[in-house]
């Protein structure tokens, strides 16, 4: 009995070592070892991306830069005699017209000067006219040879001294009506007045001060410009006109001009030109001395292809943006697309290399690898609203 079980127990063995070597060196692996689908080692989930379509528009190239509003004149009056202040016409900050009477001076010295000088010429034509007709009665005498030629010739060299005595003091009283004109001031141009310095009774000189007259309308902007911007400026001239807009502030609207004037140099310390636009300033939006933003456009980029300036990506292999793509099965993969930057305005930017229908990646576009598959936003969106919906529906038929 004993050999008996000492046999079975062999036998047990045996099996259990047999079955051991065939689990581990038949290749067989424990079913927690092996690899299943889509856990860690399989496929690469779609990344998640928001697209914006591109678009096709007339996109302005500007120029930016500080300015500062200049009046195109500027007239700092002065007497132009010594005198004293009769009576100030008008008051400060006035606007006045071209021609408008400002200032009067005391004029009685320059009035009885004027009086004279009138009064001269009278007595010099009524001088002439005595010798003119004392030269036309010896002519007749002459004649009858009743005189003789030399008293012919000495009345007619007195008439001609009388008419030269006559044409000068008619331009003596000329100068006194100048001088007499110099009593009354008045506005060279139509503007507004500054600060007035002078009142009545005060004694004035060619060196006083009395106001300044300046041109709000129309007015300029003078700014500066890189050198580079010099040749599209110049082309934009060529072709017509060029805008230019002005921001006196943020709670104003852009003022729009024409460029006026484009110096001849560029400074070589600055590398910048120098330019000045001319403004409508009927509603003196524009102030002489204000700071002001400007923009000029030098050109126009038309029918562009315009992008978020997000979805363009620039490193070592060059500029480009990821478009949406849709397979035979229509599962949407990223493209490779690459672009060049035009120009950059603000969150967009025109560039080339697009046919303006593409679908560009803007968020999520550091996950998208070339030809990898890609899920939008939206799609998510809906799927979890259904799912939502879904449960909605459930909870319901439960209840």
């Amino acid at each position: 009995m004993k050999h008996k079980n000492i046999a079975l127990v062999a036998a047990v063995v045996a099996v259990g070592a047999g079955g051991w070597y065939v689990n581990h060196h038949s290749g067989a692996q424990p079913e927690a070892l092996v690899a299943k689908p889509g856990k860690g080692h399989g496929e690469q989930p779609p990344a998640v991306v928001n697209v914006v379509p591109s678009q096709r528009q007339d996109v302005p190239v500007l120029q930016q830069a500080n300015g500062t509003v200049t009046p195109i004149r500027t007239v700092d009056l002065h007497p132009q005699t010594t005198a004293t202040i009769r009576e100030v016409h008008i008051k400060e900050g006035q606007f006045v017209q071209q021609g408008q009477l400002l200032f009067s001076l005391d004029d009685r010295a320059d009035r009885a000067n004027l009086d004279k000088a009138q009064a001269q010429v009278e007595r010099d034509r009524a001088q002439l006219a005595d010798l003119e007709r004392q030269y036309k009665r010896s002519q007749d005498l002459f004649a009858q040879k009743y005189i003789a030629q030399s008293a012919v010739d000495t009345l007619r060299a007195q008439v001609d001294g009388a008419k030269a005595t006559l044409q000068s003091d008619i331009a003596a009283a000329r100068a006194s009506s100048v001088a007499t004109s110099y009593t009354a001031i008045h506005a060279p141009m139509s503007g507004r007045v500054g600060g007035i310095n002078v009142y009545p009774g005060s004694l004035v000189q060619p060196s006083t001060s009395l106001t300044t007259v300046t041109q709000l309308d129309p007015i300029t902007v003078a700014f500066t410009l890189p050198e580079s911007a010099l040749p599209a400026l110049l082309a934009a001239q060529k072709r017509g006109k060029v805008e230019v807009q002005a921001l006196p502030g943020a709670d104003l609207a852009p003022v729009k001009g024409q460029l006026s004037f484009v110096d001849n140099t560029v400074d070589p310390m600055a590398g910048t030109i120098r330019v000045k636009a001319e403004f409508d300033n009927r509603d003196t939006t524009l102030w002489p001395g204000q700071y002001v933003n400007t923009r000029v456009t030098v050109q126009t980029l038309k029918n562009a292809v315009v992008v978020p300036q997000t979805a363009i990506i620039t490193n070592a292999t060059g500029t480009f943006v990821y478009v949406l793509d849709k397979d035979p099965h229509q599962a949407y993969s990223a493209k490779q697309v690459a672009v060049q930057r035009l120009y950059g305005f603000g969150p967009d930017a025109a560039v080339s290399g697009l046919s303006g229908s593409e679908q560009v990646i803007t968020d999520g576009k550091q996950n998208v690898r070339p030809g990898g598959k890609v899920r939008l936003v939206q799609e998510l969106d809906k799927d979890h609203g259904g799912n939502k919906d879904r449960a909605t529906t459930v909870a319901a038929n439960k209840s």
